[in-house]
Parts: structure tokens; C-alpha cells; sequence
């Protein structure tokens, strides 16, 4: 599966983005899809997940501020991301999941930057 991310920016600490991911494949039959995020200097960290009977997870520091979800017939992965702090700066990404393990190709990410 390969994957395309975008919509990422500069944005003021409070702001709102949504992220989408859109993969070449059809996710419906996929169980689980995750985001990413990644910092200079740091290993890529697994975020929040979501499988298709729409169980999400998040990590705490993401925790309430952070939705994803998933369109099926788009073949689309979201992450809407709220009340933006400057440690949200990152690349993100996106992938379908093995158990925990990424298995699709990664894509280029989407950069977000929040400034303080």
C-alpha cells in the first residue's frame, strides 16, 4: 500500500489542522491504520490508531486534543488536530498496521509546525 500524506502548515499555538492520508489500495479491508509524528534527532513515534470497527488509541501527550478517523469508500485516513501546542511540531505520517508493525510504504509526511 503506498500512502500519501498533506495538509499540514504553519499554524499559531491553538490552532486546528486536519491531516489525510490517502492510500493507493482499498482500507476496508484493512484493521488497522495509524499516525506518526517525528522530530529531528528522534525515532518515529505511533500516535494514535484506529481499526475499522472504529476503536481509536491515543497517545497521552495527544490525548483529547486529537481525533482520527477513517472514510472507507475514500480510501482516506484522517487526524484532526485541535488545540495545537509547539511540541506538536513534526512530520507526520501515516501506515496500516501489523499488530503494532508498519507495513505499508511510508510516504513523504506532511510537516507541521506550531509556532508559540
Amino acid at each position: 500500500v503506498q500512502l500519501q500524506e498533506s495538509g499540514g502548515g504553519l499554524v499559531q499555538a491553538g490552532g486546528s489542522l486536519r491531516l489525510s492520508c490517502a492510500a493507493s489500495e482499498t482500507i476496508s479491508s484493512i484493521n488497522l491504520m495509524g499516525w506518526y509524528r517525528q522530530v529531528p534527532g528522534k525515532q518515529r513515534e505511533l500516535i494514535s490508531t484506529m481499526t475499522t470497527g472504529g476503536t481509536t488509541k491515543y497517545v497521552d501527550a495527544v490525548k483529547g486534543r486529537f481525533t482520527i478517523s477513517r472514510d472507507n469508500a475514500k480510501n482516506t485516513v484522517y487526524l484532526q488536530m485541535n488545540s495545537l501546542k509547539p511540541e506538536d511540531t513534526a512530520v507526520y505520517y501515516c501506515n496500516v498496521l501489523a499488530g503494532l508493525v508498519p507495513i505499508g510504504a511510508w510516504g513523504q509526511g506532511t510537516q507541521v509546525t506550531v509556532s508559540s
